[in-house]
């Protein structure tokens, strides 16, 4: 096979398996099988660089910073919705719709919900990706087509299709979004680094987008789910609902949640369970889209200003409230970061009530001109701290007070520094009790040694009483000792004495995470203990070796180099050691299980085991828990008062099991 040849069959191979994983998550190789085929096309590539094509996955990587965008024009403009605020808006849509095409019978429409992050177009030249570009003010955005090929989920090359005759310049347009689960990670990394954390994922995705360094882009967890086509790309299709599976088939990710509705009253009850399940998405929606389905009717239908007349975006309620800030106080998290949190006279917002929100710190305080006593509007987006998102100055007395964060920390009374290059202030003693307590809540938490029973208020005697000043004391403590605490007995002191010994066994990349080296989220604890399968070996790694792991950047690798460069971190390693901790993985080889490659789902409220156990029963078989019911699920395990997706199993006729089957299936 020649160069050429092999180049072009690399590219091929990581199309395939970047497709399998990004957009319809169901991946057939492991992460280290794809990392082996893409340094081979990158090697082939250095060795031969005219065989470097627009296309080929390398390119995905990071450029240098660009100065500015460049504008980009619409070749059709990027519309805007109009909004429906009530039901009543969503019949006077359909009678307009009904009155113009001169009818009375029933509009078929398409609902889907409304993705909450930044519009995007898309243009493919004979196949492949040549221009990406933000709206925009609807008819010209911004080019941003290095920082959009970093997405995984957006194909660099579509998929052939013999039912699907692609016109040579095909428009697509989108949205780029954040999970729920990869904006909570992405805002603890920035919290412990002593970054101010996004306000929401909305702001997250769009901040990252239009970043002109594109390798802090290939860095943020971004998505892109594709709707709608521009300039006569309709693909000789009839609806809505068949362009929309035209992109499936071309490899484009979609929505899956969307509803084909034959009334005006069905569009009315899918926004309804739109709304009533928006939280149980993995990502945020701030509403529900009705389409008319039929592209004909479109047509005729047209636009008016900047809105197609065929489209109506019904919101939901809003997830933010007016209340108080009654007062002012610092937290110390595990890294020394001192974060000004504000009371809240309490009050609901989207179904929970906040007592407490996040400053984020002194430059944000300063900026939003928050002081004690002010009346305020805070939010709350997914499952992160709520914040304060201004002051309602209109509302002041002039009896509001100015803060400032201290000097000294609270806890310890150490000096406070703040480097040049942050906006966070620090406790500067490492062996602070604050620091120390969120150290050993971490180490002990479910996602990295999960040593059951210990939590915060155990954690705080121990600390407090002088028993732990590092996780590695946690192993050498007495059963006198345990049974010694507040509220502890004799049963107590076993349990978490076998806690603390099955924790042994967690494995290095539980362990890895649970060190708490800055940036190191839980992905990155596994990816690097698929290429170093002993702790020893990260003793000497460089920066240049961890860089040349797939998906880690230049801010990890430099923080978990100069953590195990770290005299007193090598010590607590030791000791861990000492202590019997296992400190090596296998490596992946690929071997199989019965279950490798599976899809499970769970849903209701399980009592045999909780869902972070099961989780990791599946994938230590190679298996994957995912958060949705699709056609590609293979089991879904249901326990008390399942909800939607049980329904959705049931239809699709997946296969579905008790949680007694899950534990005979899987062995348990």
């Amino acid at each position: 096979m020649t160069p050429s040849e092999k180049s072009a069959d690399l590219r091929k191979q990581l199309h395939y398996h970047n497709h399998r994983y990004y957009v319809l998550d169901d991946p057939e190789i492991s992460d280290a099988a794809y990392d082996a085929l893409l340094r081979e096309l990158e090697t082939l590539e250095t060795q031969y660089p005219d065989l470097i094509t627009p296309d080929s996955p390398t390119q995905r990587v990071g450029a240098a910073p660009a100065r500015e965008f460049a504008p980009a024009l619409h070749e059709s403009p990027m519309l805007s919705l109009s909004n429906a605020m009530d039901e009543q808006e969503v019949l006077d849509f359909d009678k307009r719709i009904k009155n113009m095409l001169e009818t009375e019978e029933d509009i078929e429409y398409v609902v889907e919900p409304k993705l909450d992050g930044l519009a995007i177009e898309i243009v493919y030249e004979q196949g492949v990706f040549t221009i990406g570009s933000t709206r925009g003010d609807g008819f010209q955005g911004e080019n941003i087509t290095q920082n959009l090929k970093t997405i995984h989920s957006i194909p660099l090359k579509l998929f052939p299709s013999e039912e699907i005759t692609l016109p040579e310049r095909f428009e697509v347009r989108g949205e780029v979004i954040i999970s729920r689960k990869d904006f909570q990670e992405l805002n603890n990394a920035r919290l412990d680094s002593g970054e101010a954390p996004f306000a929401n994922p909305r702001n997250a995705a769009a901040g990252s987008v239009r970043q002109l360094d594109s390798r802090i882009t290939a860095r943020r967890p971004l998505d892109a789910l594709f709707y709608a086509y521009g300039t006569d790309s309709t693909l000789g299709l009839y609806s809505h609902d068949a362009i929309l599976k035209a992109f499936s088939a071309l490899g484009l990710k979609i929505n899956k949640e969307r509803t084909v509705c034959k009334t005006i009253q069905d569009a009315i009850a899918a926004c309804k369970q739109f709304e009533t399940g928006r939280h149980d998405l993995p990502y945020e929606i701030d509403g529900a889209v009705i389409k008319v389905n039929r592209l004909d009717l479109q047509d005729e239908l047209g636009t008016v200003a900047r809105s197609p007349r065929w489209a109506i975006a019904y919101k939901f309620e809003p997830v933010q409230e007016t209340t108080t800030i009654k007062g002012i106080s610092v937290q110390v998290g595990r890294t020394g970061a001192l974060t000004p949190v504000a009371d809240l006279e309490p009050v609901q917002v989207a179904g929970v009530v906040l007592k407490s929100a996040t400053l984020h710190n002194q430059d944000e305080i300063d900026r939003k001109d928050i002081r004690i006593g002010d009346t305020v509007i805070v939010q709350r987006a997914g499952d992160v701290i709520p914040e304060v998102v201004k002051v309602i100055t209109s509302k002041r007395t002039g009896q509001e007070r100015s803060y400032r964060i201290p000097d000294i920390c609270p806890v310890c009374s150490a000096p406070v520094a703040r480097s040049e290059d942050e906006a966070v202030s620090r406790c500067t003693n490492r062996q602070c009790a604050a620091q120390v307590k969120e150290s050993i809540k971490h180490f002990a938490s479910r996602r990295a040694m999960d040593i059951e029973g210990l939590g915060d208020k155990l954690v705080e005697q121990v600390v407090d009483k002088g028993l732990v000043r590092t996780p590695a004391d946690l192993y050498g403590l007495t059963h006198s000792q345990w049974k010694s605490l507040d509220r502890m007995a004799a049963k107590s002191a076993d349990n978490i004495m076998d806690a603390l010994e099955k924790s042994k066994q967690a494995g290095l990349p539980r362990l890895l995470f649970g060190l708490g080296i800055r940036y190191a989220g839980e992905q990155t604890a596994k990816l690097i203990a698929r290429n170093y399968t002993s702790i020893e070996q990260l003793y000497t790694v460089t920066r240049d070796d961890l860089l040349e792991i797939h998906d880690v950047g230049p801010e990890v690798a430099d923080s978990v180099s100069a953590f195990f460069s770290d005299e007193i971190n090598r010590e607590v390693i030791q000791m861990l050691a000492e202590a019997g901790i296992v400190m090596t993985s296998e490596a992946d080889t690929g071997q199989s299980t019965e279950l490798a490659g599976k899809k499970f789902v769970f849903t209701g409220t399980l009592t045999k085991f909780k869902r972070d156990d099961a989780a990791r029963i599946v994938e230590s078989q190679g298996g994957s828990v995912t958060s949705s019911v699709t056609k590609k699920t293979d089991y879904v395990v249901v326990g008390d008062s399942p909800g939607s997706k049980y329904e959705k199993a049931r239809k699709l006729g997946l296969a579905i099991l008790s949680e007694e089957e899950f534990l005979e299936l899987t062995d348990t």
